[in-house]
């Protein structure tokens, strides 16, 4: 079964990014960007909105498609995940629903944090971030 999902890509005006500590599976205690779920009927920028503001406290406005992966969950689950660049427009920021906590981190801060699979190569490859040494992302 193929479960649709987005991703927001925040970036602060110091160009750190914004993440969420999962605080339940898939990936609990694992950081990565806000999102989840598409719900039947919304569109992607609906579901990122949502899903941020859900999980930060933050209002955004989605912008444009950075990448899509899919990841495989549980019992034969397919995750296809849609991640997109985003921009605050209001709110306060503060961990809420499944995420554990939520806080804005350096690139050179973020390649030394438990990281959900994946994410710090997708960031590079879709150029959000440049490779760092010391990262699985400079080969």
């Amino acid at each position: 079964m193929r479960v649709n999902c987005v991703g927001a890509i925040i970036s602060d005006g110091s160009g750190r990014l914004l993440l969420i500590r999962r605080g339940r599976p898939p990936g609990k205690g694992l950081w990565t960007v806000p999102g989840g779920r598409v719900e039947p009927g919304e569109s992607d920028a609906d579901a990122v909105a949502r899903e941020v503001l859900e999980e930060t406290g933050l209002t955004v406005t989605a912008g444009r498609l950075a990448g899509a992966v899919e990841r495989p969950g549980p019992a034969g689950v397919l995750y296809v995940i849609r991640d997109y660049l985003a921009g605050v427009s209001g709110g306060t920021l503060a961990a809420g629903d499944d995420a554990a906590d939520a806080r804005w981190f350096t690139v050179d801060e973020l390649v030394r944090l438990p990281l959900s699979p994946g994410l710090l190569d997708a960031l590079v490859e879709w150029a959000v971030i440049e490779p760092r040494s010391g990262s699985s992302a400079t080969a």
